[in-house]
């Protein structure tokens, strides 16, 4: 017999026991092992661990199946050249998008003023060093409104093609162009190239050092300057890797004037422009040749490989929806037909983030580098031959190896002979280059040259958290912009809710899969008291993904009459149990809530969330966000499904269910709700704030910046949806807010001014009541009051004698 067959008739017998028991006066509800029409639950290990590691399969699976999906998607095997010239002018787009290159460069302007500033003072020329043949340079160049770009220029007596020179994050230009120690021979690239005349520029990278990744009114933090500035940029949809690509750009822009004027007019013909990179150079290579169809051939070393195992990168590499269209062959593929040389090499190893020194929160996310497998370089390179293929161009894509593990160091004889033709230039740097001969000597020592450097980077680093503070600072613009609509009636606003809610859904939170299991319900009694029962409740969502929670009943409750339910949901690292407890930790914080409510007549669901067991939960996150969904993505499916078991009780009235959550709960309650319209109303506690400023506000001693957090920062949320506007998604249902004043997380004048958003939408809509701040003079744990009077109200139940 189907299984929901069953569960209707395990209903009906239910609901016969429960008018038997009526008549006769007996409890309705008893303490049976298990739940009325659910199976017996036996369970091997906790249901919170259960959960977490179904889902890290489940995440496994789906980023195992993304390639897959992304050749049904890009279908090269059956593209024309045509399909997927216009398939790639649409992808160059989204892929600006994605990693936040989006603002106009200044440089991008043909008529616009600009070009690359020597950087001289009375005291010091521009020049650094030089040879017979090739001077260096200290240069600067504008990219963005308040953003430039620092590095070395490399100018050859004889200018044939321009290159970007990107060297590893943790490589100097210096380095990079031989000018310090550090690197073999091979891997000075910059001063090869310019040797066979190419005018090189070096930006600088932005470090994985540690130094400036705090500020001193709050604390400094072990993140690399990467991280600290990926979580800021992260949440205004901006990246660390998108400022790079675009300094990159500029750079071309830069050179493709530089090449048309007097630098090289005693030459014939065109003077090409390549980008070269070696580690996190080669990914901004490789992002900025797939943008960029002006950059003609393009030289990636130690970087290229699969890349499903993103997730244990370093957190700065994360790009949200990227494995839903670009891999790194897809990436490749966008870069056909030109010249694309693959270099498998060792460029760098990064086991973790800076040890935390003294002083210092050591709050930094894991994330390794490691050299890439030849076996996954060379499957990765197959996928992207059907790219050239398409062109008939399959000779343009280059692999060299030059050992049979891929772990030589970068700089290839064979690579750069491969790279050098792409750019019509001849030879193949074979020859050993001279030695350079520095122009100020004091400067030129190793520690003048790092100390240059260290104050290079920091203004380059303080550049980009100033530019993305601005944005920030700007945000509430461009929400306004979509949200403020001043709908006339409530069925104006419904028209516009609708799209905004799956505008939402879609943009912040991503979609988990729509065809879920059916739910399997388990149970088990766990607790029994004079006043309610309580069953632990497992539910199947996916394979391998549950959902769980406890379900509590009051000890009288009338099988016979439907009755309200409030779903209480429980905070960072906690448990169901932690809802009903009366010991001294739980109970600071929940008052034991879940159990407040049952014995006021509710019914109590109190479910399992995945935000427990610290990076075992974390890393979810990471697998989740390249292919476009969050942990809420599951939670909201877990809350589906279990919404969909609760209304085939026969004591559940459908109509009438809330939810209340405290602290990380309190999150659920912002994203969960406004999404699914079966909640009637929400409660947030001890969470209601201007999200994205206690986000990534870069002085404040609360900022989720100086914490272990590192799973919280959601992709372009400050231009998507603050609190206020998810809470408008709420409406006209109601919805309240419960903050002390002595949270610690959140400012009351904070709080006040985001909800005064809120107040003003239901005012609009004639809806005043149902939009309530309670604020109480306590610290962050649930109050009780004006909220269990707001669930008696709006879930129309009478408060228990």
């Amino acid at each position: 017999m189907h299984q929901g067959r069953l569960l209707q008739l395990a209903c009906r017998i239910v609901l016969a026991i429960a008018s038997l028991a009526t008549l006769t006066g007996l409890s309705v509800v008893g303490a049976d092992e298990r739940l009325a029409g659910t199976e017996q639950l036996t369970l091997e290990r906790p249901a919170d661990e259960l959960m977490v590691a179904g889902l890290r399969q489940f995440c496994l699976r789906e980023l195992a199946a993304s390639p897959a999906r992304r050749d049904e998607l890009w279908q090269p095997h059956r593209a024309t050249r045509a399909l997927l010239q216009a398939h790639v002018a649409a992808c160059r787009e989204r892929l600006k998008s994605s990693i936040g290159a989006t603002d106009r460069r200044v440089t991008s302007d043909p008529a616009a003023p600009v070009a690359f500033e020597l950087l001289t003072t009375l005291e010091q020329s521009s020049v650094v060093a030089r040879t017979d043949f090739v001077t260096v340079h200290r240069v600067r160049w504008p990219v963005l409104e308040g953003v430039s770009a620092e590095g070395l220029l490399l100018v050859p007596q004889t200018v044939r093609a321009g290159v970007v020179a990107l060297p590893d994050a943790d490589w100097t230009p210096e380095m990079f162009c031989g000018l310090a120690e550090g690197l073999a021979d091979s891997a000075k690239l910059a001063k090869r190239f310019a040797e066979a005349g190419c005018l090189v520029v070096i930006p600088t990278l932005i470090s994985r050092r540690d130094e400036h990744s705090g500020h001193a009114d709050v604390t400094f933090t072990n993140q690399p300057h990467r991280e600290f500035l990926y979580r800021q940029a992260f949440e205004v949809g901006r990246h660390v890797i998108g400022y790079e690509v675009q300094k990159t750009l500029a750079a071309v822009d830069l050179l493709e004037r530089t090449l048309q004027s007097s630098a090289g007019t005693h030459l014939d013909g065109p003077r090409p422009i390549g980008v070269v990179g070696v580690g996190e150079g080669g990914l901004l290579a490789l992002y900025a040749a797939a943008i960029d169809p002006r950059i003609q051939a393009c030289w990636i070393s130690g970087h290229f490989q699969q890349r499903e195992s993103i997730w244990q990168e370093p957190i700065y590499r994360n790009v949200w929806g990227l494995l839903n269209e670009f891999g790194d062959a897809e990436l490749a593929g966008m870069v056909a037909p030109r010249r694309l040389v693959i270099e498998a090499a060792h460029a760098v190893t990064v086991t973790g983030p800076p040890a935390a020194r003294p002083g210092r929160a050591s709050v930094a996310a894991p994330g390794v580098i490691t050299t890439c497998h030849l076996d996954s370089v060379r499957a990765e390179v197959l996928r992207a031959v059907a790219f050239y293929r398409v062109y008939e161009q399959e000779p343009e894509l280059r692999l060299v190896a030059q050992d049979d593990q891929g772990a030589g160091d970068p700089g290839a004889n064979a690579a750069f002979e491969a790279f050098a033709t792409g750019l019509s230039l001849a030879g193949n740097g074979t020859a050993p280059a001279p030695a350079w001969q520095p122009v100020a000597p004091p400067r030129f020592d190793p520690e003048s040259l790092l100390a240059a450097a260290g104050a290079r980077e920091a203004r380059q680093f303080q550049e980009l958290q100033t530019h993305v503070q601005n944005l920030l600072f700007r945000s509430h613009q461009a929400r306004d912009a979509r949200w403020r609509k001043n709908p006339t009636s409530r069925a104006d606003w419904e028209r516009q809710r609708l799209p905004l809610q799956n505008w939402v859904h879609d943009e912040l939170i991503g979609r988990a899969p729509q065809t879920r299991k059916p739910p399997r319900p388990r149970s088990r009694r766990v607790r029994e008291t004079d006043r309610y029962v309580c069953y632990e409740i497992v539910l199947d969502v996916y394979d391998d993904v549950i959902a769980t929670g406890l379900l509590l009943l009051p000890r009288h409750l009338s099988l016979t009459k439907k009755h309200p339910v409030v779903v209480c949901q429980h905070g960072l690292e906690g448990t169901p149990y932690d809802t009903i407890s009366r010991e001294p930790g739980a109970s600071a914080i929940y008052r034991a809530f879940s159990e407040e409510l049952v014995h006021q007549g509710f019914i109590v669901y109190a479910p399992q969330n995945p935000y427990r067991g610290g990076d075992r939960f974390r890393v979810l996150q990471r697998m989740s966000q390249p292919l476009g969904r969050t942990l809420f993505s599951y939670i909201i499916a877990q809350h589906e499904q279990t919404l969909d078991w609760l209304e085939t009780l026969p004591f559940v009235d459908s109509h009438r269910i809330g939810f209340y959550g405290i602290s990380y709960g309190g999150k659920t309650a912002m994203r969960v709700p406004p999404l699914v319209d079966r909640y009637r109303l929400a409660i947030c506690s001890g969470d209601f704030t201007d999200w994205p400023r206690t986000l990534i506000s870069n002085n404040e001693r609360f900022s989720y910046l100086f914490t272990s957090e590192y799973e919280v920062f959601e992709w372009n949320l400050a231009h998507v949806a603050n609190y206020a506007e998810l809470a408008m998604l709420m409406a006209p249902r109601p919805f309240i807010v419960e903050a002390g004043h002595r949270d610690g997380g959140q400012p009351s004048d904070w709080v006040a001014g985001e909800f005064g958003k809120v107040r003003r939408h239901y005012d609009q809509l004639g809806l005043t009541d149902r939009a309530v701040l309670e604020f109480f003079d306590g610290p962050h744990t649930i109050h009780g009051q004006g909220t269990f009077r707001f669930l008696h109200e709006f879930l129309d139940q009478p408060v228990a004698p």
